[in-house]
């Protein structure tokens, strides 16, 4: 969609209007991002290095300012030719302004700078809020989708702690299935790739290719042979049976197979066609057969199956005292896991003394789509002015919404003893300031590799960033005892 690639309109149209509004004098504006809560308690950024060499690093051409000004004043809004102009031959087409942000990947509590933008240029003090509407939006929604994978990876850590003997297996535990379920490609693109910072399954491939063009990933993703409907439907209703031989025949050689059993009556397919006449076919695979309801409530259907396995295959008693399936076999359940079902489910497999490694998960929709900019509540807002010299702290503090209230000055990120704070910029070292200069008149001054990203959203973080969303499966242990 190249027709979309003019940063000069991948704006609001009201922005144009804007610079003859500020003061006289005006040199420079600061403007900073931050989630100013909502739904979480913490935020996983990633997603700006996109932005940053997808856009920024290109610059506006001539006829990019032709457009613009013909599709501006066509809406009737103010158009300043001489501005464009003036970024055109003083800077080669690039935006004068310097970026800093947190690096990438790091997990850190709400209400914290994440990102600041000043112009370097005085003629141009406009640039830094001309582009918010493209640069919010590219940092809210992968650092959103970013946040929701980071806490469900906390969910099956806590599940695995729990009823486990080793948690080895984390990142393979949560599969994205959820490019169908997204607005756009881009989307999938960059939700794909945050999901990949906290995990290695995806069937997601904009997000596989996105990590690799804009963070030199390697590799960063398996998936594995997995059946459709339409496959097995058409071997009929009568020969369900050969639909799943075929599947385990072909597959054999990779090692994988993942079987849909819900075709038609999935109790009966797990316990007369996987348990009973492919038993054998089964249990000599040589490799993993995952048995896959895809409809039905999720917390019972996917506990139900793994008890049925266990009739069917048996079971061992791992050294917490819960069961585990033999290694050949396991639930994959990807129908119906989101956010909030998925410590549902690990809380009954405790609860039937089943270990959280009998099944592995897949989101879509529940991944990657079911989410917006007012779920963390993400805005960017000036912070301080500099005019005729003097610079002055502003901020909003609207009486309708407190949340609303934005921070005053030139800031930094201060990071000690594990806790992050904001704080005034020159309040301490730069040299301890988290926040880094990523970006500066079309250049990238920080590259951030994948496997950076994967490093510091798994470093160690209080228990109070994830405690309100694992919380609930702490009482699963007592409910027990009780009942014991």
């Amino acid at each position: 969609m190249g027709y979309l690639d003019n940063l000069i309109i991948d704006t609001d149209n009201y922005k144009h209007c804007h610079y003859p509004l500020y003061p006289k004098g005006t040199e420079y504006v600061s403007s900073y991002i931050e989630s100013r809560g909502g739904l979480f308690p913490v935020t996983m950024f990633v997603g700006l290095q996109v932005y940053l060499r997808e856009k920024l690093m290109k610059p506006i051409t001539l006829e990019d300012i032709d457009e613009a000004e013909f599709v501006v004043r066509e809406q009737g809004m103010h158009f300043n030719r001489e501005n464009w102009l003036g970024i055109l031959n003083d800077h080669g087409g690039y935006l004068p302004v310097e970026i800093e942000a947190v690096p990438e990947g790091t997990v850190l509590p709400a209400r914290n700078v994440l990102v600041q933008v000043v112009n370097t240029d005085p003629r141009y003090f406009w640039a830094t809020s001309f582009f918010e509407t493209a640069l919010l939006r590219a940092v809210w929604y992968p650092s959103t989708i970013g946040t929701v994978s980071w806490l469900s990876k906390m969910v099956i850590k806590e599940a695995l702690d729990r009823t486990a003997d080793s948690s080895a297996g984390l990142r393979f535990m949560l599969h994205d299935y959820g490019a169908r379920g997204v607005s756009s490609q881009q989307s999938a693109a960059l939700g794909g790739l945050a999901h990949l910072v906290n995990f290695d399954q995806s069937d997601t491939v904009p997000g596989i290719l996105a990590a690799k063009r804009y963070y030199n990933a390697g590799k960063v993703s398996n998936s594995g042979p997995n059946a459709e409907h339409a496959g097995f439907c058409a071997w009929g209703r009568d020969d369900e049976v050969g639909a799943i031989r075929n599947m385990l025949e072909t597959y054999a050689p990779e090692g994988c197979a993942l079987v849909l059993t819900d075709t038609y009556d999935h109790e009966n397919c797990v316990k007369n066609i996987i348990g009973g006449e492919l038993k054998e076919m089964v249990q000599n695979f040589p490799g993993l057969v995952g048995v896959r309801p895809d409809s039905g409530d999720i917390v019972q259907v996917t506990a139900d199956t793994t008890g049925w396995l266990m009739d069917i295959f048996g079971y061992t008693v791992n050294s917490k005292g819960f069961k585990v399936l033999p290694p050949f076999i396991r639930v994959v359940q990807g129908d119906g896991v989101n956010f909030h079902s998925l410590p549902q489910v690990y809380m009954e497999l405790e609860r039937r003394g089943f270990s959280a490694e009998n099944a592995v998960f897949g989101m879509g929709g529940g991944l990657l789509q079911h989410w917006n900019r007012d779920t963390m509540n993400f805005g960017q807002k000036a912070s301080a002015v500099c005019v005729d010299g003097q610079w002055r702290e502003i901020a909003k503090s609207p009486t309708g919404a407190a949340f609303k209230a934005s921070k005053r000055g030139r800031l930094a990120l201060k990071r000690e003893d594990g806790v992050y704070t904001t704080v005034p910029k020159g309040s301490i070292p730069e040299s301890e300031n988290v926040l880094q200069p990523v970006f500066r008149d079309g250049k990238l001054l920080r590259k951030w590799d994948f496997t950076e990203l994967i490093a510091n959203s798994e470093k160690e973080v209080p228990e109070s960033y994830y405690i309100d969303h694992v919380g609930p499966m702490r009482t699963v242990s007592s409910e027990m005892a009780v009942s014991a």
